[in-house]
């Protein structure tokens, strides 16, 4: 198992690998002046090469997770088995574009022998919180979104542990945009669960979405922040990021030498994450130095 945290500006993309499966979470493929969508697409493809994309993961539905254009581009390029996305009711810059795309796509698989399922989660609508039924060599345990908090879309957002069945496997947190009151009723309900190896920190590393008993209860080895350079939010905040630092041994962040991926694997007791170059650049770098 291993996680590819991509670079992909102020937003988020990763892919999850275990055995001959990979998961997506999130579609965050921008154009701007330090990465754009053909570098995105080239360092996904190389990465899941070898993979059998089961599903993609959309945690949230504001443009920086759900951007309709990486919705178009997995869907498209990868037809994974089933899209899952939270039960909401409040409208977002990208929800009307993202689900108008979604149906496109299952209508035009509906009669073949490869349909895309749709899983809509809410964990008061589920039957069970353990997801079953959506991969071989994966486990998905649903934390979040609840409709008692769904008061934006950033507490609207999926939290779920999802956890590699090959021979290095782990706990990864998955965690959106969750905000620190959504976290304080997910302590209180599912605290005794949350433990994991590696988390993605909520909302980019913003302080509202830090909240230190969900920290300590996660208690991960290794915190990965999604951000873009030089964002306008601020993003990771630093009273979040020394937060992380407290707890965890690693914490890595997209920010890094002026944007770069994270590829995390575990490597015996241990954790470690490399900072990747995107694909394309890196195969421009050696074609320039030839």
């Amino acid at each position: 198992m291993d996680i590819f945290t991509l670079y992909v500006g102020q937003g988020a993309l990763a892919a999850v690998r275990a055995g001959n499966e990979a998961v997506i979470v999130d579609a965050h493929m921008p154009e701007c002046d330090d990465v754009n969508s053909e570098q995105i697409e080239k360092s996904l493809d190389h990465y899941l090469a070898k993979s059998n994309v089961r599903g993609l993961i959309i945690t949230g539905l504001d443009r920086d997770h759900a951007c309709p254009a990486g919705v178009e581009s997995i869907l498209t390029r990868y037809q994974p088995d089933w899209v899952m996305y939270p039960k909401v009711f409040k409208d977002t810059d990208a929800a009307g574009e993202v689900f108008d795309i979604i149906t496109r796509h299952t209508s035009r698989r509906a009669r073949t022998s490869h349909p895309l399922v749709r899983h809509s989660v809410r964990v008061d609508r589920v039957e069970s919180r353990n997801l079953t039924g959506l991969a071989s060599f994966f486990t998905f345990e649903l934390f979040s979104p609840h409709m008692d908090d769904m008061d934006n879309s950033n507490n609207s957002s999926i939290v779920l542990k999802l956890v590699g069945l090959d021979q290095n496997g782990f706990r990864y947190l998955i965690t959106g945009d969750t905000e620190t009151e959504r976290w304080d009723s997910i302590n209180r309900y599912f605290g005794k669960h949350l433990a994991s190896d590696v988390m993605a920190a909520p909302h980019h590393g913003a302080r509202t979405g830090l909240n230190p008993k969900s920290l300590l209860l996660v208690n991960p080895n290794t915190v990965l922040i999604s951000a873009g350079v030089d964002n306008s939010y601020g993003h990771p905040y630093g009273v979040a990021v020394q937060a992380y630092q407290q707890v965890a041994k690693h914490v890595f962040c997209t920010v890094a030498e002026n944007g770069k991926c994270l590829l995390t694997r575990r490597i015996g007791d241990d954790f470690h994450t490399h900072l990747v170059q995107h694909f394309a650049l890196a195969e421009k770098a050696r074609s320039e130095t030839a």
